[in-house]
């Protein structure tokens, strides 16, 4: 259905997400994938969806004077809130450690923000979903640093992972914006571009 729409339109993924590539995948969605390095620091005043907003079109930024007017460039950005902070990729096991403690027995919000960018305007668009985990302990933490190495993805876990099957009890929302993209917000925002 996207793809009528789309027929005149050149989509580009600026994201070297697996994760993101296969959603788009499908979505049935032709598409093809550029990748800039960015560095993704923030100001600190910024809370919770200001974060990644920010960041999905700080990502957008390097490929603005490449972009052509029938091309869409897709950046995106996800954050971990817990507790007033933002909970970005680990760096090391022992943040990635400390990051899985922290979550352990808590909630905590998924912000997920694609930015769809054209030559003449920005679509930013968010998403929340609440993820309740059960209480860690340090061998399923260890365990899963060990085997899973999670030091691409915000808060050190996968949904679509070891420790999202047996370390979440529940989430309220959408589970693609836990895995990292929010599908229906998206799929709604390419329409009206």
């Amino acid at each position: 259905m996207l793809k009528n729409i789309l027929q005149q339109r050149h989509l580009i993924l600026a994201s070297g997400s697996p994760r993101r590539k296969s959603i788009l995948q499908d979505l049935n969605l032709e598409f093809e994938i550029r990748t800039k390095e960015v560095d993704e620091s923030y100001p600190n005043h910024l809370k919770g969806k200001e974060i990644s907003e920010y960041l999905a079109k700080l990502k957008a930024f390097p490929f603005l004077s490449e972009l052509n007017p029938n091309q869409i460039l897709i950046t995106a950005d996800t954050i971990v809130w817990l507790q007033g902070k933002a909970l970005g990729k680990p760096d090391s096991v022992d943040e990635a450690i400390a990051m899985l403690k922290l979550i352990s027995g808590k909630t905590h919000e998924v912000i997920s923000s694609v930015a769809l960018t054209t030559t003449s305007k920005q679509v930013i668009v968010s998403d929340v979903t609440k993820v309740i985990f059960k209480e860690l302990s340090d061998d399923e933490i260890n365990y899963y640093i060990e085997n899973f190495k999670p030091f691409d993805k915000a808060g050190a876990y996968g949904i679509q992972e070891w420790l999202g099957f047996i370390g979440i009890k529940r989430i309220e929302g959408s589970y693609l914006n836990v895995v990292g993209f929010p599908v229906q917000k998206f799929y709604e925002a390419l329409h009206k571009i």
